[in-house]
Parts: structure tokens; C-alpha cells; sequence
């Protein structure tokens, strides 16, 4: 039988410790979440500056509710493109220091439409081992020849480019890793780049809002020009506190993603009162260094307190801190320790993850405050 089949696999993976367990939230994102009927400390949210629940954002969501509805009613092509949408890209164009940008629904679908887009047959797309899963799949899209260097190796990617034969080459990285928090060698991929005559598409959906002067993102981190060959994406999910995602680049390369991502032209606009929650958001993300200052601080603290302990955390300088377990059924049990303790910490297991590198994703926000990471401390301390 075939749903025999399926109950098979998913108790493989139970057995293996790889089965994902979904929580239901009964409160608003923020540091304080009740699941359950029980009160938990969580450092599981991508919401970095603590916007997600921000008044402003809301007062700008509610407005904007009333003055343009809450659905866009078509696809951007059509007749979906509202008022603050464009409003919203120009403002974005203007924060990048790109010409235009281009508002995806979200970020998964924005390096979807990306990177089909720019190559096919007989191209060939260089990506980082540790790419995130909406790279490779938009790599498989493309059809494109996938050649994957080692993380962060820019000899290696150099060797791989000198070699190549394809017609058109594009190389394809995370700025800010999701599950390490380190940042990928920006200046030299943008110089092998400009070497090779390559895009170099760059996915900073944890660095936009986070690094760089008025947290314009990991190119401003590096101080880099906004290059013609650079197309850059960032989320709106997380920093920014909302939803959606853009792409922004030159004026050229933005208009042909307008004409060819299909999943810009396939696909209803957002929200608009969201288009106008993320314009507030972009003025808070630019006078936020206290926020920002802020996530800095805890990193150290938790750095800090753990330095000495069995618990080994790996060098990220983001608000992503991993503390690597090993173990699949090991990380499960400590983030199960954790939680019992009041601590919301999850598991980051394979296929997220390559094998036997399974680990606590410790994700840090501005709405944190120094007690809570010295309870995570303590409370990994005790765990030792």
C-alpha cells in the first residue's frame, strides 16, 4: 500500500531522530512565547531587531489596512501592483544603494525566480557547500551545470571557474549561513566574479538589517559597491520584522527578473498593508544601532559565559550562535532538557545540517535582555 509506505519512512524518521515536531505558539513573536499552556524563554526566531511585534509596525499595518484592504487581488503583472508596493521598492532601491528592486512573496521563492532566470543549459552556477536549501533547488530549476565548492574556499571556487567551459556562470552564496553564522568572503567572490565575467547572486536573508551601517546588509558590512554584476536578495521576515522578500541590482537585471522569474509573475502580490508596515520597518532598521549594539553584547555574553564548557560553539560574529552537539538523538535530548527548564532552543538536525554536525540553533534578538542569556547559561552549565 502506498500510504504503508509513507508510514514506513516517517518512522524511519523517527527512529534516526530526524522527524520534525511542529509547536503551536499561543503568543506573539517575541522573546517570551507560551506553547501549550506553558510560559517559555525562546531563542528560536529569526526576528533580529525585535520588530516583529514593534507598535510602530503594527500602526503602519493597520493603516494601511484601511486605506488599501489587506489583499492585493492580483499578481503584480496584472493588477496587483498597489501604491505601496512601489512605494516600498523604491525605498528599498534607495536603502541598497542598487538602482531597483523587485518584491518576491518570499524569500524561498524570490532564489527561485533568481537564478533560472539568469542561466540554463549549459551554464553553470558555483555554489557554497553550505548554501541554503532554496539555492540548491533554484540551482536544479535552472538546469544549469551545479558545480559546489567548499565552504567559503575561494581558491577552490578560483580552480573551478578557470576550468569551466559554460556559456554563462553565476556564483551563488548565502551572505550570512543560516545554521553556522558565519559570513561568506564577499570582496573575493566579487573579485573572481568580475575575473570570470559572473553574476554573483547573493542570498543575505540574515544579514539585511543586522550588519552593515544602518543595517543595510552584508555588502555594506564589507563596504562594497552596489556592482552591476552583484544581485542581491534579502528577506523581510526577519530583521524587518514582517513578511515578503526583495531582489535589488541593476536597473537592467531587475527588468528582466520582472519579465522572466516566474515566481514574481506567477504568483498574487503581497499584502499591501504589509507593503506599508515594511516601509516603517526600513525607517526603524536605519536608526536601530542600539538594537544592533545590543545583539553584539549577547553574543558575547553567551560566548562568554560558555567559554571553558563542553559546549562548543562555532566562531559566528551574527546573531546566528550554534552550539554543536553531534548526535542527532543527543542535540533532541539536550533541546528536550532545555525546554523542561523553561528554554526554547531547538534541534537543527540533517538534512539542515551535513551528518554528524547536529547542534542547538541559539538565535539571538535585540528583544533580549542580559538576564535571559544568563539563564540559557546556567542552564547549560548544569547540563554539562
Amino acid at each position: 500500500m502506498i500510504l504503508d509506505q509513507l508510514q514506513g519512512r516517517l518512522d524511519a524518521l523517527q527512529r534516526d531522530g530526524l522527524r520534525r515536531a511542529r509547536r503551536t505558539l499561543e503568543s506573539p513573536c517575541g522573546p517570551a512565547a507560551q506553547v501549550d499552556g506553558a510560559r517559555l524563554l525562546s531563542f528560536c526566531s529569526n526576528d533580529y531587531l525585535g520588530l516583529a511585534n514593534e507598535p510602530a509596525l503594527i500602526d503602519a499595518a493597520c493603516a494601511g489596512a484601511r486605506a488599501w484592504g489587506v489583499g492585493s487581488g492580483a499578481s503584480h503583472l496584472v493588477s496587483g501592483h498597489l501604491g505601496p508596493h512601489a512605494a516600498l521598492e523604491q525605498r528599498l532601491a534607495e536603502f541598497t544603494g542598487f538602482a531597483r528592486a523587485l518584491l518576491f512573496s518570499t524569500g524561498y521563492m524570490a532564489n527561485l525566480g533568481i537564478v533560472p532566470a539568469l542561466v540554463g543549459r549549459g551554464d553553470a552556477v558555483f555554489a557554497d557547500r553550505l548554501n541554503h536549501a532554496s539555492l540548491i533547488d533554484a540551482v536544479q530549476l535552472s538546469r544549469a551545470d551545479s558545480q559546489r565548492y567548499p565552504h567559503a574556499d575561494l581558491a577552490a571556487l578560483e580552480r573551478l571557474l578557470a576550468a569551466s567551459r559554460a556559456n554563462r556562470k553565476l556564483i551563488l552564496t548565502d551572505a550570512v549561513f543560516s545554521m553556522d553564522g558565519d559570513l561568506a568572503p564577499l570582496p573575493g567572490l566579487l573579485e573572481l566574479a568580475e575575473r570570470f565575467d559572473a553574476w554573483l547572486v547573493v542570498d543575505d536573508a540574515h544579514g539585511f538589517g543586522v550588519l552593515g551601517a544602518q543595517g543595510r546588509g552584508s555588502l555594506a558590512h564589507f563596504e562594497m559597491p552596489a556592482a552591476s554584476r552583484v544581485v542581491y536578495m534579502g528577506t523581510l521576515g526577519k530583521a524587518a520584522g514582517a513578511a515578503g522578500a526583495f531582489v535589488a541590482g541593476d536597473r537592467t537585471v531587475i527588468e528582466w527578473l520582472q519579465q522572466h522569474a516566474r515566481t514574481y509573475i506567477f504568483t498574487t502580490a503581497g499584502s499591501p498593508a504589509i507593503a506599508c508596515a515594511l516601509s516603517a520597518s526600513l525607517e526603524l532598521i536605519a536608526n536601530s544601532d542600539c538594537r544592533r549594539n545590543r545583539l553584539r553584547q549577547l553574543a558575547a555574553q553567551l560566548r562568554d559565559g560558555l567559554a571553558g564548557s563542553r559546549w562548543q560553539l562555532l566562531p559566528s560574529p551574527t546573531a546566528i550562535q550554534p552550539v554543536i552537539i553531534g548526535d542527532n538523538h543527543a542535540a533532541l535530548r539536550v533541546a528536550a532538557a532545555l525546554y523542561e527548564r523553561g528554554l526554547w532552543v531547538p534541534a537543527i538536525r540533517p538534512p539542515t545540517v551535513p551528518r554528524g554536525t547536529a547542534r542547538l540553533r541559539v538565535s539571538l534578538t535585540a528583544a533580549h535582555q542580559p538576564q535571559d542569556l544568563a539563564r540559557l547559561v546556567d542552564a547549560l552549565r548544569d547540563l554539562e
